[in-house]
């Protein structure tokens, strides 16, 4: 169970997470790109926080997921001087790739009856 803590320190985490990478992602010159920060959860101590990214087109996810890890230290400390009102330590970050939509489109698919979930896969 997260605290009331944890979850400010999260919300605020996801707004300027989001926001950093989309502006990082601009001025290097990726304007098709959308990247959003869907969910980010924060560890009880609050040095540890998941990032959960959606990219759109997720055919460009693992190469954006790899450009935002290598530039992860960098990120962290625009995200700290946007926050230095509310946090005294910004958190250490681990970006995933949040696959729920792919997940969601699967389920949508196999419910419209256009393959059979029950016949393996070739």
């Amino acid at each position: 169970m997260e605290s009331t803590r944890q979850k400010k320190v999260s919300k605020l985490l996801q707004k300027d997470v989001a926001e950093v990478i989309q502006a990082r992602l601009k001025t290097a010159g990726h304007l098709n790109i959308l990247v959003s920060a869907t969910m980010v959860k924060v560890s009880a101590d609050l040095s540890a926080a998941k990032i959960f990214l959606s990219v759109f087109p997720t055919e460009m996810s693992e190469q954006v997921l790899k450009e935002i890890i290598a530039s992860g230290p960098k990120i962290k400390h625009e995200v700290a001087i946007k926050s230095k009102n509310q946090l005294r330590r910004v958190p250490e970050f681990f970006f995933k790739l949040d696959d729920s939509l792919d997940y969601i489109e699967n389920i949508e698919h196999s419910l419209k009856g256009l393959e059979n979930p029950l016949k393996p896969k070739n």
